[in-house]
C-alpha cells in the first residue's frame, strides 16, 4: 500500500460532476473520459480489496475525492464495506462518508445497514432502512439479508417478523435464495426452529446452505432424526453438511451413528477438514473402542491433520486414546507433538488423572509451568481430579489456593466440586459439607453429587440425606440421585428409608436406568445389560462365570451381598450379583478375546464393590490385564489388585 499516489498518476482525468457531466473538449472525447473513469473506478475497488489499515483507506479516499468520484455510489459502497471490515465504528467515519453522497443507490444503503448488523446495532440498521424507504429508494436482496442478520445478531425475532412481512408486501424477495437463507438463519438464532423450517419448506429454490442451516439447528436441539431425514433428502452433499451430521451425532452422544456417517463420508470421496476429524475423534472417545481409535488416527495422518501437524487434532487424539483405555498411546502422541498448547497438556493431565496416575498428572502439571503455556480452568480440574482419586488432600488444597493467587483463575463450581470430592473421598465428610454450604458461589448439582458419592463410599446416610435434599431441588428428575441415596440406605440396613425413596421415585414417574456394559473383542463391541439372559451365547457365558466363580472361591473370594440394594434373601442376592453386566462382559471376553490380550470393559454407572473384588480376583487367576471404565474413572486390574487401591 505504499506510494498510492503513483497508482493513480497515470490517469489525469478532468473533474466531472456525476449528475451533470461537463462537455468534453475537442481534444478529449467524452467517451474516452468515461472509459478512463471506469478504469480508475476498477483500480480503486481493487486497491480497497487489499487495504488492511485505516490509514490505507484514507489514502484511497483522498484519491476518490481528488478524482471527483465522491458521488459515485459504487465506489463509496466499496469504501463503506472496507471500513466495516476493518471494524471502524458506524457512527463515525462510514456515516460521514455516506452523508456526502446526494443520491445513494440501494447498494450503498444496504452497505450501511450491513455495517450496523455487523456491529449488532439493530436500531441503527432499521433507521437506515426507514430513511431509505422514506426517500423513495427501493430495497434489493442485500438490504433484507443485512436486516435479517441484524435481527439475528440482536435476537430480535419480533422485528425479524416485521422485516419478513416487508419481503412479502414489497414482493419479489420471498423467492430470493439469499434472502431466504438469511431469514432462516435469523429464526434459528432467535430459537424459532419451527419458523425456520416453515421458511425452508416454502422456498421455491434451496441450496446446500439452506439444508445445512437446518441440519445444524436440528442437531443442536438434539433432534437427530429430523436432521437425518433432511440430510438423506439432500441430493448433493458437500463436506460441510457431512461434517454437520458427524459432529451432530457426536454431540448428541450417538457415537456409533457418528462413525457410520463418517465411513459413508469417506466412501463418498468427500474431503476432510479438522472439524470433521474432531467430531469423529469425539465419537471414538465416547465409544471407547481402540480399533476405531487407531483407524481414525491413521486417517488423520493421511489427511495431513496428524498430531504432529495439527495441535487441536493432536489434543483430541490424546483425549480419545485416554478414554479408550490406551494411556500409553495417548502419552506417545503427547510426546511426539511438535507444538503443545494448554489443551494438549490439559488432555494428558486429565488422562493420567482418570487412570489413577496421580503422580504423573501432577508431575506433568509442574512440567507445564516451566514452559510458556499457562494453565487454564480445565487444567486445574484435571490436576484436582488426580489429587481426589489418590487421596492427596494437602496437595489438592495447595493447588486450589494457587489458582486465583498466581494464575488469576477464579474457582468455579466445577473446581469446588473437585474439592468437595477430594475431602469426601478422604473421609472428611464434615469438612466437605461445610465447604459445600459456605462456598462463595452457588453450589450446582455436581457439588452435592460429589458429596453424595462420598457418603456412599463411607456409608454415611445422615450427610447423604442433606446432600440428596439439595439434589432433589436442583435436579428433580435425575434418577441417579434417588438410586444412590436408596443404595446408601440399603447399605446401612435402613429399609424403611429405601422404601420411602422408591415411593418418591414412583410418584415422580422416574424409572431406574438399566445398568449395562460393553466389551471390545476381535469381533467388535458386545453389549450386556444387567440380568440379561437372551444373549445367543448365554449358556456358554453362564458356564464360564460359574467356573471362574469356583476358582475365585478357592482363593477365598466371598460375594459382597451388601452390594445388592434389595431386601431379599442371600440366595437371590447371589443370583443378582452374578448377573451384573460387567461380569457377563468379562466372561464373554474370556471366551472370545485373543488369548493374553488386555480385556477392556466399559460400564455406564459406577462399578459395585462386589464386582470390583471379582475383577481383582479374575485378573489373578486368569493372568489377564483387565481395564474397567465406569462413570468415575478407569480401573486397571492386574495380579489380583486394582490401581485405585480400593479408593474410588
Amino acid at each position: 500500500m505504499q506510494n498510492l499516489s503513483r497508482k493513480f498518476s497515470t490517469l489525469p482525468i478532468p473533474k466531472l460532476s456525476p449528475s451533470h457531466p461537463q462537455p468534453a473538449t475537442p481534444f478529449t472525447p467524452y467517451s474516452e473520459i468515461q472509459h478512463c473513469r471506469k478504469i480508475l473506478e476498477h483500480k480503486i475497488i481493487t486497491i480497497l480489496d487489499v487495504c488492511n489499515t485505516l490509514n490505507h483507506v484514507k489514502q484511497v479516499h483522498a484519491h476518490v475525492i481528488g478524482n471527483g468520484l465522491s458521488q459515485y455510489s459504487y465506489v463509496i459502497t466499496k469504501l463503506v464495506r472496507t471500513l466495516t471490515k476493518l471494524g471502524v465504528p458506524m457512527p463515525t467515519y462510514p456515516e460521514l462518508v455516506f452523508r456526502q453522497v446526494l443520491h445513494p443507490n440501494p447498494f450503498l444503503w444496504a452497505a450501511m445497514i450491513r455495517g450496523c448488523a455487523i456491529e449488532g446495532t439493530v436500531s441503527e440498521a432499521v433507521k437506515y432502512y426507514t430513511l431509505m424507504r422514506r426517500e423513495g429508494t427501493g430495497p434489493v436482496s442485500f438490504t433484507f439479508s443485512a436486516l435479517f442478520k441484524a435481527c439475528g445478531s440482536g435476537l430480535d425475532v419480533n422485528l425479524g417478523r416485521q422485516i419478513h412481512a416487508q419481503t412479502v408486501l414489497i414482493g419479489g424477495f420471498v423467492a430470493d435464495l439469499y434472502v431466504g437463507n438469511t431469514m432462516i438463519d435469523m429464526y434459528l438464532k432467535c430459537g424459532f426452529l419451527d419458523c425456520g423450517r416453515k421458511v425452508f419448506d416454502e422456498m421455491p429454490e434451496r441450496d446446500v446452505v439452506s439444508w445445512t442451516e437446518l441440519i445444524v439447528a436440528y442437531a443442536k436441539s438434539g433432534d437427530m432424526e429430523s436432521a437425518r431425514d433432511l440430510f438423506e433428502d439432500l441430493s448433493l452433499k458437500d463436506m460441510v453438511v457431512w461434517t454437520a451430521m458427524v459432529t451432530g451425532y457426536a454431540q448428541n452422544s450417538m457415537p456409533k451413528e457418528a462413525l457410520d456417517c463418517f465411513e459413508r463420508m469417506r466412501g463418498a470421496g468427500v474431503g476432510l477438514d479438522e472439524v470433521a476429524l474432531l467430531g469423529v475423534i469425539s465419537a471414538c472417545a465416547q465409544l471407547g473402542a481402540s480399533r476405531y481409535a487407531n483407524w481414525v488416527r491413521a486417517i488423520a495422518e493421511e489427511s495431513g491433520f496428524g498430531a504432529t501437524q495439527n495441535v487441536l487434532v493432536g489434543s483430541a487424539l490424546i483425549d480419545m486414546f485416554s478414554k479408550c483405555g490406551s494411556l500409553d498411546d495417548a502419552y506417545n502422541i503427547f510426546q511426539g507433538m511438535k507444538q503443545r498448547n494448554v489443551f494438549s497438556y490439559s488432555s494428558m493431565i486429565w488422562g493420567f488423572a482418570v487412570h489413577g496416575n496421580a503422580n504423573a498428572a501432577i508431575g506433568l502439571f509442574h512440567e507445564m509451568l516451566t514452559t510458556d503455556v499457562r494453565p487454564n480452568r480445565v487444567t486445574f480440574i484435571g490436576v484436582l481430579t488426580a489429587c481426589s482419586h489418590a487421596g492427596m488432600v494437602d496437595q489438592g488444597r495447595q493447588l486450589f489456593a494457587t489458582m486465583e493467587k498466581y494464575y488469576n483463575i477464579t474457582p468455579s463450581a466445577d473446581h469446588y466440586t473437585c474439592m468437595v470430592d477430594l475431602l469426601g473421598r478422604a473421609g472428611r465428610l464434615e469438612e466437605a459439607l461445610e465447604l459445600a454450604e459456605t462456598m462463595p458461589i452457588v453450589a450446582h448439582g455436581g457439588v452435592w453429587g460429589a458429596l453424595l458419592g462420598a457418603c456412599r463410599i463411607h456409608k454415611n446416610p445422615d450427610i447423604a440425606q442433606i446432600a440428596a435434599s439439595h439434589l432433589f431441588e436442583l435436579e428433580p428428575n435425575n434418577i441417579g440421585n434417588y438410586v444412590m441415596l436408596s443404595n446408601i440406605y440399603a447399605s446401612a440396613g435402613r429399609w424403611d428409608d429405601v422404601s420411602s425413596v422408591r415411593k418418591l421415585m414412583r410418584e415422580k414417574g422416574l424409572k431406574k436406568n438399566p445398568a449395562y456394559s460393553w466389551v471390545e473383542t476381535k469381533n467388535g463391541h458386545e453389549k450386556f445389560c444387567a440380568g440379561e439372559t437372551s444373549h445367543p451365547e448365554y449358556n456358554k457365558i453362564k458356564k464360564a462365570l460359574e467356573d471362574l466363580l469356583n476358582r475365585l472361591q478357592d482363593l477365598g473370594y466371598r460375594p459382597n451381598l451388601n452390594s445388592v440394594d434389595y431386601d431379599v434373601g442371600d440366595e437371590e442376592k447371589m443370583r443378582i450379583l452374578m448377573a451384573h453386566s460387567e461380569k457377563l462382559a468379562l466372561a464373554y471376553a474370556l471366551l472370545y478375546a485373543d488369548s493374553g490380550s488386555t480385556i477392556k470393559i466399559a460400564k455406564n454407572i459406577r462399578i459395585c464393590e462386589d464386582c470390583h473384588a471379582f475383577m481383582c480376583g479374575a485378573s489373578r487367576v486368569t493372568g489377564r490385564h483387565i481395564i474397567v471404565r465406569d462413570n468415575m474413572r478407569f480401573h486397571h486390574f492386574e495380579n489380583g489388585t486394582c490401581n485405585c487401591g480400593n479408593f474410588w
